[in-house]
Order: structure tokens, then sequence, then C-alpha cells
């Protein structure tokens, strides 16, 4: 039998087309699941459409509401392993051929047998990331990492420039919008109007690479331009500047458009030529075949329930209207009102926007893990869920006490101020704890603290920072006025 390679959005790429026949399939109810960020559903709406014009006469197209009206009854489908829990009950459900999933760049059999080795331990991130460089050759010599250091994290901690309003570099080589927009751009208005699909955020220009074609150019344009001031400003954060020096690439990543060993083997080049400095590469690296391939193995490592089976800190506040709207009007600590309105505009903020303000505001107020989860998913351009657990129900919720992070990622204003120019324009003062002036989360870190003591006093990496909760002297205050707080003001 002949058979026919049903791919998902995931896998639009090369790196998943062995060149026989194809199914490409449209389904809108996947848009009608929850509120979707526009730009989100543009992206995956383009980058479906413009494949399917790639691939010609050679792929089935479907523009229909649900799958199973192109699936269903088939016996000739096979399929590369989709990545989601849901999707891959679908294609066993329907009896597709499985093939071994692809887009990483070590394999679920490599991971599985790595993670076999580890026995009661924890499977932790640098083990694993070290593990991959070994087995890969990425960035050794001999069996020894480049430089002599497994990790340049030290030197890639720099504040941004003292008063500068942007790194300086060239803006990023934005795709040209073509007429299969246009296409999308209506659809998406059309299905809005009529209520059938609930969108979220701003209309802009395509920012995000929907093609192979422009996937590569992306990847060429960082290397070139960005690469050398990607590891020194990692995770520093101008008010004018949203895209610093971060590559743009997980979105093309997680459409499956482009292979992430080529991406890490032509980062790496650069470094072995003498083009771009180590501590650049290796963090980029480290991103990519570390953190990357961590999560997405986390994800089957862990289970389907780790979503949702998983609240350490007892956090039950429903997410609000400001986030599920992506209204900024009401939020007046400016690093916040920048990240919410970052992603309003662009469906995109870099790790520590995510991390340090956004998923540390609510760490701090105990949002409801799985609905910030769940957000995360649907308004960021690269939300899948795969992604998302590990880093929002793991590390910057620590609501699975501990497995992903050792301690929860939770700071005051001190480390918003040394690493952003937020602080500056803000009304709140980020060393100020206790009045009208106090910074939401210099004295939201004290409050949460005060919370969560019962659930982190035996976490040894909390003793210091609990010792001196117990040591402040207007603790009860500090606690009372954040309780008392309304909303973002």
């Amino acid at each position: 039998m002949t058979h026919v390679r049903w791919i998902f959005a995931g896998q639009l790429g090369e790196l998943f087309d062995d060149g026989g026949p194809m199914l490409l399939v449209e389904a809108r109810s996947v848009f009608r699941r929850r509120p979707i960020h526009r730009a989100k559903a543009h992206l995956i709406l383009s980058a479906i459409r413009h494949r399917a014009a790639e691939l010609g006469d050679r792929v089935e197209f479907h523009q229909v509401e649900h799958y199973s009206e192109v699936v269903d009854g088939r016996d000739d489908l096979e399929v590369i392993d989709p990545t989601s829990w849901a999707a891959r009950r679908t294609v066993r459900r329907l009896g597709a051929r499985i093939l071994p999933s692809r887009g990483f760049v070590t394999s679920e059999e490599e991971f599985a047998a790595w993670a076999a080795t580890r026995g009661t331990g924890r499977l932790l991130l640098e083990d694993f990331y070290r593990d991959t460089r070994l087995r890969t050759g990425l960035l050794m010599e001999g069996q020894s990492p480049a430089g002599g250091q497994w990790n340049y994290d030290h030197d890639n901690r720099q504040r941004p420039p003292k008063n500068a309003v942007s790194l300086g570099l060239p803006d990023p080589r934005w795709p040209v919008e073509d007429d299969i927009d246009a296409g999308v751009r209506a659809d998406l208005d059309r299905w809005q109007a009529a209520g059938e699909i609930r969108l979220v955020g701003d209309d802009g220009p395509r920012r995000f690479a929907v093609t192979g074609a422009e996937a590569q150019a992306a990847l060429d344009d960082f290397v070139e331009t960005r690469l050398g001031d990607f590891g020194p400003f990692e995770d520093a954060t101008l008010t004018g500047d949203w895209t610093m020096a971060h590559s743009l690439l997980s979105v093309p990543l997680n459409l499956g458009l482009l292979d992430p060993r080529h991406v890490v083997d032509t980062v790496a080049a650069e470094y072995e030529r003498g083009n771009a400095p180590l501590s650049s590469v290796e963090g980029f690296v480290r991103q990519i075949a570390g953190w990357r391939d961590y999560v997405w193995h986390l994800y089957w490592h862990l289970g389907e329930g780790y979503r949702t089976g998983h609240n350490t800190l007892r956090a039950t506040v429903d997410l609000p209207r400001e986030f599920r709207e992506l209204d900024t009007d009401a939020i007046e600590a400016n690093c916040l009102h920048h990240s919410i309105g970052g992603l309003r505009e662009h469906g995109w903020t870099h790790h520590i926007q995510r991390l340090m303000v956004i998923g540390n505001w609510a760490l701090q107020r105990g949002y409801d893990p799985v609905q910030l989860n769940d957000w995360f998913t649907d308004m960021f351009v690269d939300g899948t869920p795969w992604v998302m657990p590990a880093n929002v129900i793991g590390m910057s919720q620590h609501a699975d006490g501990g497995i992903v992070a050792t301690k929860p990622y939770a700071a005051g204003g001190a480390y918003i101020d040394r690493m952003t120019d937020y602080c500056g324009g803000c009304r709140f003062d980020p060393k100020v704890r206790l009045g009208p002036d106090a910074c939401p989360y210099t004295a939201g870190y004290w409050a949460f603290l005060d919370r969560v003591e019962p659930a982190l006093r035996g976490n040894h990496r909390m003793a210091q920072p609990l010792a001196g909760l117990r040591g402040l002297v207007d603790r009860e205050a500090v606690v009372q006025q954040e309780r008392e707080r309304e909303g973002f003001h």
C-alpha cells in the first residue's frame, strides 16, 4: 500500500517530507477552542497554506470544520508522531502507520536511554545538555567543551547599555506578506465578525517566517547581524527594542520549518570560523539543543497529567481580564505594562519578559497555573502544548514543587531595575516596599514569601530568602498592603 503522509502544523518543513504523497488539513475548529492571539492564528494558517501551495499536486489540501471529515475511515495514512498527547491519541485511534518523531536534536529514544541512566535522581537540564554535546560533538574539542567550560552564563548577564534606547542593531529582516497572507487576514476578519472565533491582540504585519525559505533567511540574518550580541544581552531588556539580539526563530522551529540540528550547526560554525564569541554561541546552542529539546522530552516523560496535576503553592486566583484581553490601560507597573503591551502588539516577548516580568507577577499573586499555562499557549505565537507545561507549570510557577526547577523564579523590583530600563519611567520605586510608591514586585515578593512559606520551608535554596522574611520588621504591614492592593494599582 502507498501511504499518504498526514502532516500537522508543527511538521511543515522539508525535514518532514520524504517525497511521497501528502495530506494537509486546515481545521477551523482548532481556532474555536479558546481565544487565540490574532498573530498566532495568522501564522498557523499562513504556514499551512504556503506549504500546500509549495507541495502543489503532491498534496491533498482540505479546509474543513473538523479533521474527522477528512481522516475518519481512511486506512492509507502514515504520520510522523505528532507533537501533542491529543494528536497522538487521534492518529492511533485511526490506525495510522506511526513513524518516529522528528524536529529535535535528540530523539525520544536517545532521551529515554539517557534518562534510564539517571536512576532515581532528578533529570537536570545541565546533565542532559552536556550529554547532548558529548553525543553530537557540538562545541566540543575531543571529550572537552570548547573553551574549557560547559556554560558561559556568567558572561551572558550584562545589563542593558546605560542611557541607550536600543542595542543599535539593524532591524531584523522581516518577511514580506503576499496574497496568501491577504487571504488569511480576510478569513480571520470574516470569522471573527461572524462570532465563529475570538481573536485577541493586534493585527500587525507578519513578523515571523512561515516558509522554509523565509526561515533560512531569518537564520542567516540572525547570524549576520545579532548573534555576536545575543550572549551578553540575552537577559537584558530595553523599552525601545522589542527584539534586542534574539533570533526570532522559535516560530519557524516550532512550525517544523527549520531542522534544529542545522540551526545549531550553523551557529557553532560561526565560532569555529572566528566570527562570533563563544559565550554567545554557547548560550544559543544551549537554548536550542539544551532547553528546547529538554522541555519537549519532559512533556512526554512527565505524562499528560502533568499540566493539570500540580499546584504545590495552592495558587487559585483566576487570570485577570487585563491578561485575558491584553489590556494595558489599567496596568501601572511600567515593566508589566510594556511586556503585556508588547505581547498584544507582536504575540511575542523574549524569555526574561516572560519569566521575570509576566511570570513573576503571576507567581507572586497566585494565579491559577493551569489557566496561566493555557494563556501562554494561546497568546504567544510560539506557544504549543508541548512547550509550555515545563516552562510555566514547572519553571515559572513552581507548581510542580521542584520537578523542573529547584526554586521559584520570584524576584523583587531590584532585578527588573538591574536588567531593564523599565523602572526609570515608572511611578513605583523598586527600592520601596511600603507606601504609595511601593513597587508591586518588591512588596509582592515579600507577600509571596509570606504566603508560601509553609510549602517552601524545606527547600534549602529558599533558606536565605525565608530568613530575610522572618527578619522583616514591617512584614505584617507589607503583607496587608499587598492584600489590599487593587488589581494593578
